[in-house]
């Protein structure tokens, strides 16, 4: 690989971990709505594109979201906003539910995979973007073992998407009445109960056809380490926009976004 094509992927990285970072802080989504795709046509270009493409990507944009979580949620507690009790009471479930995820994720083919993150990732994003914020199903959290349920359900969706625990985390929330900035900075710690354990399965995995170098099981380390100093720089920003934004806008951004990078995905699944 000629230097300057390393150069370029190298400035791009960097371009897309800011973005991600603040992405993290603003919406509690870990960044991975933005790192999957931007890998798999970064990986794709470079010409890694075999049947285990979209495994690199997922597990390595999770791998990421272990530290962007951390960052997030330090900087969502300073404000008082992370509810540790919803957290503590999830977090069983979803570590379950990620493991899970993965082995699935291992079995599928990288189609199936972009087929998954574009029509889940659209239906999200539509919700938060026509959803009314006097919709809830109820005034208040169910009860420990439908939360170890849905924890579960989550883990498992959000490794097979690549992403935190926003996707999934802050609709069940603000449907049993949490407020919005609450939810989200509760779902910046999801992101990190998913992402760990993941992570360490992922790294068992063995991955078909051509990978980038330096990938061990399904974990390309150097993306991984270009991008992680960017979303640690850039998090804390995203944090502060969020709780300085209205609670509408925040989520019409949040939809809008998932809905952008979720067609993206499906067009290139179907059509190439």
């Amino acid at each position: 690989m000629d230097p300057m094509t390393v150069l370029t992927v190298a400035i791009l990285m960097l371009i897309i971990g800011a973005i991600a970072g603040i992405l993290a802080g603003l919406l509690g989504v870990g960044g991975g709505v933005v790192l999957v795709p931007a890998f798999f046509y970064t990986f794709t270009a470079l010409g890694f594109d075999g049947p285990g493409v979209m495994q690199v990507c997922l597990a390595t944009s999770l791998a990421t979201i272990i530290v962007t979580s951390i960052r997030s949620t330090q900087s969502h507690h300073k404000k008082g906003a992370v509810d540790w009790d919803i957290l503590r009471s999830m977090a069983p479930g979803i570590v379950l539910g990620a493991i899970v995820g993965v082995f699935v994720a291992a079995q599928l083919s990288s189609l199936t995979l972009q087929i998954i993150f574009g029509v889940l990732g659209a239906c999200i994003g539509a919700y938060f973007i026509f959803g009314r914020a006097d919709w809830t199903l109820k005034t208040e959290l169910p009860g420990p073992r439908l939360r170890t349920a849905w924890g579960g359900f989550m883990g498992i969706l959000s490794v097979l998407l690549g992403i935190g625990g926003g996707s999934l985390g802050v609709p069940f929330m603000t449907l049993h009445g949490v407020a919005i900035h609450r939810a989200v900075a509760t779902a910046a710690g999801f992101g990190l109960a998913i992402a760990l354990p993941s992570v360490v399965a992922w790294f068992f995995v063995t991955v078909d056809g051509p990978t980038p170098p330096f990938t061990i099981g399904a974990v390309n380390i150097p993306a991984f380490a270009i991008i992680v100093p960017m979303t640690i720089l850039t998090a804390p920003y995203g944090a502060r926009l969020a709780h300085a934004m209205p609670a509408g806008p925040l989520r019409k951004v949040f939809g809008v976004f998932l809905i952008f990078v979720a067609l993206n995905m499906a067009r290139a699944a179907i059509w190439g």
